[in-house]
């Protein structure tokens, strides 16, 4: 093989073995290759994350085209109210926020450009995620994680879109309340805190439902537990509502609070028929705690007593044992004549003979 050749075949071997490498899960990794692979993806979401603060850094005071500056998206609801409900500062009678502090604008500008750079950049992060934690996961498992994700995001963005509503009108009863008296000029830093915190707090909050559905899905939450606590649970919705809700308007509160009962209704409708599904699939004995018992029902399926067992017919006589052969050779065996009786015992000598006798056949000589 030449020298080009040989060459050919390695940089062929080696592109084979990256392949390999690339399609090798993330399962069979040591702990070290754990570690590397977590720092790549957090580097990769760190450098998302700032290349979307930048943007959003440079979009907050511009506009591209037919889309508004992301400033002008933010105070939106503010400029929306009546001219008299705000103070007018500017020449040239434009809304605009004011700023009580020197480096107030150019701190505010890097902290919303840092939000809006984590949502720009949430696609990339959440992939980054989702690559880590996956190779880990059944098939079953991922499909269920891959719903309950876009499930998530779809809630918070709603909730957020409610709040982004809710927080024009919420703002004119709160300003509303003294303007013969007072007008209100806000600062930008206290206005965007009350924003940004509606937002996240609506986003949050509809997380809510999808929890406890999360909850019933593992089995710690069922429907039998919740279904005659109906009235509480709203209850306590609304009062978390009026807690949580930035400027405790009635407005905000009454509205997080309906939205929060609706959707937790809804939870406890699939919750009713999760739990009815699981049933058909799913005996009762296993919802017994262990030091309970369980009454036995009647089953169509049992069988009654048996019937009395008839009497079996009369067993015939054996016949004769035939002789076996010998153990030794085939043939018949021979059968042994009659046992001869014992003969008698005789009577003893005399004294004398059977003492002479005795001496005469005793060998005590050789022992003495």
């Amino acid at each position: 093989m030449s020298t080009g050749e040989g060459s050919q075949a390695t940089r062929t071997r080696r592109k084979v073995g990256k392949r390999k490498a690339k399609r090798n899960p993330q399962a069979d990794m040591s702990l070290v290759e754990h570690l590397q692979e977590l720092r790549t993806r957090v580097v990769r979401a760190l450098i998302a994350i700032a290349l979307g603060t930048v943007l959003g850094f440079i979009w907050y005071q511009q506009s591209f085209g037919p889309i508004p500056s992301l400033g002008d998206i933010l105070r939106g609801p503010y400029c929306s109210l009546p001219d008299y409900y705000r103070a007018d500062l500017s020449n040239d009678g434009e809304c605009r926020l004011i700023a009580t502090a020197p480096f107030e604008m150019f701190m505010l500008r890097l902290k919303v450009g840092a939000l809006a750079g984590i949502v720009f950049s949430s696609p990339v992060w959440l992939w980054q995620i989702w690559g880590f934690v996956a190779p880990g996961m059944l098939k079953n498992e991922r499909r269920i994680s891959m719903i309950f994700l876009s499930i998530a995001v779809a809630l918070f963005v709603l909730g957020t879109v409610i709040a982004y509503w809710v927080i024009s009108i919420g703002l004119e009863v709160l300003l509303s309340m003294g303007r013969d008296v007072q007008i209100t000029a806000l600062s930008g830093a206290l206005y965007f805190k009350f924003l940004l915190n509606s937002l996240v707090i609506f986003g949050i909050s509809f997380e809510v439902p999808l929890f406890v559905v999360a909850l019933n899905m593992v089995g710690v939450l069922h429907y039998e537990a919740v279904k005659g606590k109906r009235r509480f649970i709203m209850m306590t919705l609304f009062v978390l509502a009026a807690i949580v809700t930035p400027g405790q308007d009635m407005v905000g509160m009454t509205v997080l609070g309906g939205a929060l009962s609706l959707l937790v209704e809804l939870s406890f409708q699939f919750m009713r028929f999760n739990d009815k599904r699981r049933k058909v699939h799913r005996p009762e004995w296993m919802d017994v705690d262990d030091d309970e018992s369980t009454p036995l029902d009647a089953d169509s399926s049992y069988v009654g007593p048996s019937g009395s067992v008839g009497a079996s017919g009369p067993i015939g006589p054996s016949g004769p044992v035939a002789s076996s052969g010998s153990i030794y050779g085939s043939g018949s065996v021979q059968s042994s004549g009659p046992i001869a009786a014992p003969s008698g015992i005789g009577k003893p000598s005399s004294t004398k003979e059977g003492t002479s006798s005795l001496q005469d056949r005793s060998d005590f000589d050789d022992v003495i």
